[in-house]
């Protein structure tokens, strides 16, 4: 690693007429260029009833055609190169990623240069990205992954009557109405050089460079950027809404507003205790612990303190996904309905709901604990540790270290990961139990939960009446646990949660 030479430049460039933001990451040993392009203009761009519009664009403008190659010649140009190219579109910016062996990099390159500054636009690339972006919010959404479709919903709920209310993808009716030439004045309006960061790693010359930086030049302006925090309201108590459609199981996503992000020294803090409650995809964290581990309810449990991008298929957290509005969120995957556990168990027969209701309780009663008695200081050390080591793994790539510099940049920092390794080492455990205090709480929040229709009327009754919810174990399993897990879930079942209101929507009722 000590014989890579790194150079990091972060600057500005042609400061009066180009107001460009370029950050580079020199790898002189590696044999692949990275090429990132963040626009500033992600979903909050969206005008209102052509919500998905911006996905739209960026989509096109890669899965398309340039003024001299169709889309079919584009693909057989750098199938051979093994080029790479993504797009990602968020909230708050669209980024372009295309990787390429550096042999092939001015091959490469023209083909990259059509697709950013002459997309095609034809209409049959149009009418086939359009039909696939209507069937993700038509279909995809809904039917794919009920956990993807919780955290979805959550957002729809928590930011309603903001721009980040709508999926990235957009609502059925608001794609239907996209049309080509909305796309076309959607790529004028808002894909321009004074929007744009561009990002550079690998082996590359200072020729390309300038080459590249040059051509992007040629963009045009975009519509100003404004900031704009898009606020949700605050929950009076804890509102509920349930999905109900065919399902195997009820997966429960829950949060409430933040005011904190990356920007801020507060967040390393929150980091410790976001993991030790449930760091995703890790099964040391309480949440996984108390829910599955102990209790063998689903498959996981996690929490988090800003947007985690495709969880289901991220083990580590991804760059590109920077936000300007925060929440704290827990993602509770699928634990069982009662139609599942009176066919499974004879003992189980009578029972009328599943096991929601017990671990939301069991969820919220945790961060309750930690509210109230913070954590232990061996808890502390032991995490913090883990986060300082942790936080490593998620620039191992050359494209992961350009897009979290890139993140770093549009948050007011450096170098992100290693500003926040320093803030982990001097961090206290009082910093933490002050954090915790300061932006956590369980009275007020949102809660969606897909699950079954044959669960939904009882589920919701339970809720809004606070009904005692016992977890319902069979004979077998119960006949094994220890006498304490049995204790506690009798605290857990009579648990008190502060819900208001509950509402029962049926799924193709949602992303209208």
């Amino acid at each position: 690693m000590k014989n890579i030479f790194i150079v990091i430049i972060m600057s500005l460039f042609f400061a009066s007429a180009f107001s460009q933001d370029v950050v580079e990451l020199k790898l002189p040993k590696s044999d692949k260029v990275v090429i990132k392009l963040m626009f500033k203009n992600g979903s909050v761009s969206d005008p209102s009833g052509k919500e998905g519009l911006t996905k739209l664009t960026a989509a096109l403008i890669t899965s398309g055609g340039t003024k001299d190659l169709t889309f079919s010649q584009v693909q057989a140009k750098i199938y051979p190169m093994a080029a790479y190219s993504t797009t990602t579109v968020d909230k708050e910016v669209s980024i372009f990623t295309f990787e390429v062996h550096k042999d092939f990099l001015n091959e490469f390159y023209g083909i990259l240069k059509g697709l950013i500054l002459t997309p095609s636009f034809d209409q049959k690339d149009f009418d086939r990205v359009k039909s696939n972006q209507q069937n993700y919010v038509d279909q995809v959404i809904r039917s794919s992954s009920d956990e993807e479709y919780s955290k979805m919903l959550l957002e729809d709920f928590l930011f309603a009557g903001t721009k980040y209310q709508t999926m990235v993808s957009g609502k059925s009716e608001s794609v239907k109405s996209i049309t080509l030439d909305d796309v076309k004045e959607h790529y004028a309006k808002f894909f321009g050089k004074n929007r744009l960061m561009v990002g550079i790693a690998g082996n590359y010359s200072t020729d390309f460079r300038n080459q590249l930086l040059n051509d992007l030049r040629t963009l045009p302006d975009a519509a100003p950027y404004i900031e704009t925090k898009q606020l949700a309201a605050q929950t009076d108590g804890i509102d509920v809404q349930i999905i109900a459609k065919d399902a195997f199981g009820s997966a429960v996503f829950m949060g409430f507003p933040m005011d904190v992000t990356r920007s801020s020294d507060d967040f390393a803090a929150l980091m410790v205790a976001n993991s030790y409650l449930g760091e995703h995809r890790k099964s040391y964290g309480v949440l996984y612990d108390k829910i599955r581990t102990t209790r063998s309810m689903n498959y996981g449990d996690y929490s988090y303190i800003e947007w985690y991008d495709n969880g289901g298929s991220n083990m580590l957290p991804p760059p590109g996904v920077p936000r300007l509005t925060n929440y704290f969120s827990m993602w509770i995957r699928p634990v069982q309905i009662a139609k599942q556990l009176q066919q499974q168990y004879a003992e189980l027969k009578d029972v009328k709901i599943g096991h929601a209701h017990f671990a939301i309780r069991l969820a919220l009663r945790e961060v309750d604990k930690l509210l109230k008695n913070g954590m232990s200081k061996n808890d502390f050390e032991a995490t913090r540790e883990f986060l300082r080591s942790y936080i490593k793994l998620y620039v191992q790539s050359p494209s992961s270290r350009l897009g979290y510099l890139m993140d770093s940049k549009y948050y007011g920092k450096t170098n992100y990961i290693d500003e926040l390794d320093k803030l982990l080492a001097k961090l206290t455990l009082e910093d933490v139990n002050k954090a915790v205090k300061k932006y956590w709480q369980i009275n007020n929040m949102k809660i969606t939960i897909v699950t079954d229709k044959s669960e939904a009327d009882e589920l919701a009754k339970s809720l809004k009446e606070n009904t005692y919810s016992p977890m319902s174990y069979s004979n077998l399993v119960k006949a094994g646990l220890p006498k304490e897990v049995l204790a506690e879930d009798e605290e857990v079942a009579n648990f008190k949660l502060n819900v208001k209101n509950v509402t029962i929507i049926k799924t193709e009722e949602t992303f209208k």
